[in-house]
């Protein structure tokens, strides 16, 4: 096979008197084009533990660690070439052809496209998939048969069980059918008739019914998954009656979530956030902590305040563009919203649709203080709200989502069968009815996941990083630029927090190299680096909006019942525009040094001409 060891000799070396055959040789799957792989020479005992070994590669010469009884190293394999590893009198020859980096953007290329194209977002991610297993089957010296074989049959006994075995995905979807069958149940049991008919009181128009759902959004601000589903589920009933099209409940839901968690002080991303910038902050030697660095970016965060205004400005002038006009004014028209009459509850009861709810959002909160509770934190000389805020950013969401919604599940079930309202029989299949109405977003989450995994191993996210920065450009060019990096490769992969873990580590040193190579005095170098954190986060929420395989976006369009598909399709334009008034008249303008409050006045009124002049109103 072309991709494994054309010559193996096993050979003797000498090294500080200990004689060592090498037993096996082990590379990386796959290799790729231009990115260092791993190479692991098995040793025959473990007499070198803790040691090094010379190893010449080609011509030159490197030493390689022994951990046990394995020394490994890395290389960086070009294009189809024969890579001879020496020691002091054996060799042997590694031939190897790597997959070309730029293939590494097919996989979401043609899931993006598919799905936009055929509006059929399972097979378009499947094909994904299917499309980069076989890239990666094909160049481990597969025949073009063989190849096409492995790549469908690893789809799913390597993508989709390894998307499966990943604990956070595992609780994404335990906390998406725990929330589902609660919603379930307080259905059945009249409590989000009841929950609806309260909002009715103060939704009673279109307008009025979006502005709540906004303030919903902006006020469960601590994790954009409780966020969506919440706020999602909570207010379909109440848009449904008002005619509101789940298009554009689907938008509101979207992009209050993931703007508002990314930039308030105290939410379930703080930890990453924090533990990205401070892999950045390690690299270029600044000794500030990465929390002050945070606060201090939050100022040129113009994308996601611009989105959160945006969305208001829309709701409050009642005018939309493009296709969610289209929806709009279907929904008005009973088009669309006549498909979803509410069945005949005998009794409502508000009380049991608000309870369970408040239980998960109090009970997220109480969870993300508990996993992260730190005594040092606590009894630091931090002001109350750093503290809460480091504590909060310590914590395990994942356990705090699962904690409250299943609290949220129990008290559901004991307000039903506690008043008779529902047999625990009936109870427990509304439940399961919850469950199964989960399974069509589950499914699309997984095959992204999957995905995910895909271009990962491709390194999609290194090629387009590296397309973008081989340009030379201007300190005051990189926020812009970064925006624009981190929206394409949040687009590509579908994932934010993937966007961040990449770009920060890379981003981060090259912004604060090409400062000092053009001169920039220390206040303009960090106000500029202090701008790049802020984009890498924006960049990769805008990404994240845009993009079909997005697992929030996914979210969201399931919380709404809304074709997900038709989401993406209404919300891109409004994303999109929003991007661009923050780069013209944000991103780049801070970046050369203009303050950033009148940029923010700046920005709001452009946004509110853009409406005006682009919108059309909704009748």
């Amino acid at each position: 096979m072309r991709n494994l060891f054309a010559v193996f000799f096993l050979f003797v070396f000498s090294f500080s008197g200990v004689a060592t055959n090498i037993v096996d040789v082990h590379k990386p799957w796959p290799v790729i084009e231009g990115i260092p792989a791993t190479v692991k020479l098995k040793l025959s005992d473990d007499s070198l533990d803790g040691t090094t070994i010379l190893v010449r590669i080609n011509d030159a010469e490197e030493a390689w660690k022994v951990e046990g009884n394995t020394a490994k190293g890395d290389i960086v394999f070009e294009e189809d070439e024969k890579v001879w590893l020496r020691t002091h009198s054996q060799s042997f020859l590694v031939d190897v052809n790597p997959v070309p980096l730029w293939l590494s953007v097919l996989p979401p290329l043609i899931a993006i496209l598919l799905a936009l194209v055929f509006k059929e977002v399972y097979i378009s991610l499947f094909f994904g998939i299917f499309s980069g297993a076989f890239i990666i089957n094909y160049y481990s010296d597969m025949s073009l048969w063989t190849g096409l074989q492995r790549g469908l049959f690893s789809t799913a006994d390597t993508y989709f069980v390894d998307a499966l075995k990943d604990s956070g995905h595992v609780s994404i979807i335990i906390f998406s059918m725990l929330i589902g069958g609660m919603v379930s149940i307080i259905h059945k049991n009249g409590g989000m008739q009841g929950l609806v008919d309260r909002l009715a009181k103060y939704a009673k128009s279109p307008r009025s019914g979006q502005l709540i759902t906004w303030f919903l959004g902006v006020f469960i601000f601590f994790d954009d998954y409780a966020n969506t589903l919440v706020v999602g589920n909570t207010m379909r009933p109440v848009t449904d009656r008002l005619k509101v099209s789940r298009e554009k409940l689907a938008y509101i839901v979207d992009s209050t979530a993931a703007p508002i968690a990314s930039i308030a002080f105290v939410t379930t991303w703080i930890g990453a956030e924090l533990s990205y910038i401070k892999e950045g902050l390690i690299q270029v030697g600044i000794d500030q902590s990465a929390y002050s660095i945070f606060l201090s970016s939050l100022k040129y965060s113009f994308y996601p305040v611009f989105t959160v205004i945006f969305v208001l400005m829309i709701i409050l002038m009642r005018k939309d563009f493009g296709v969610m006009h289209l929806y709009e004014q279907m929904a008005r028209k009973d088009t669309e919203t006549s498909r979803h009459q509410k069945e005949h509850i005998n009794s409502t009861h508000w009380i049991n649709g608000i309870v369970p709810v408040m239980v998960i959002i109090l009970g997220t909160i109480a969870g993300l203080i508990v996993t992260g509770f730190d005594p040092d934190i606590w009894h630091s000389d931090l002001s109350l709200f750093k503290r809460v805020a480091e504590i909060i950013g310590e914590a395990d969401s994942f356990v705090a989502l699962l904690w409250s919604s299943l609290a949220g599940v129990i008290v559901a079930v004991i307000l039903s069968v506690g008043q008779r309202i529902l047999t625990l029989q009936k109870t427990m299949d509304a439940l399961l009815d919850g469950f199964k109405s989960m399974l069509p977003a589950i499914t699309v989450l997984v095959l992204a996941w999957s995905l995910a995994e895909i271009t990962t191993q491709l390194h999609t996210a290194t090629f387009i990083s590296k397309v973008l920065i081989n340009f030379k450009l201007a300190p005051w060019l990189m926020p812009a630029i970064t925006f624009i990096m981190a929206a394409l490769v949040a687009f590509s992969t579908g994932s934010s927090w993937g966007t961040m873990a990449i770009l920060y580590p890379l981003i981060l040193p090259a912004t604060w190299l090409i400062c000092h190579n053009d001169g920039l005095d220390p206040v303009h170098t960090m106000a500029i680096f202090t701008n790049v954190v802020s984009v890498v986060l924006a960049g990769s929420v805008m990404g994240d909006h845009c993009s079909p395989i997005s697992d929030t976006t996914i979210m969201s369009s399931l919380a709404s019942g809304c074709h997900h598909i038709n989401h993406v399709k209404s919300q891109m334009p409004y994303a999109l525009t929003v991007g661009l008034i923050a780069i013209l008249f944000g991103t780049i303008p801070s970046a050369i040094g203009i303050p950033v409050l009148p940029l923010m006045i700046a920005g709001i009124i452009v946004i509110y001409f853009t409406i005006k002049l682009l919108g059309k109103k909704v009748v």
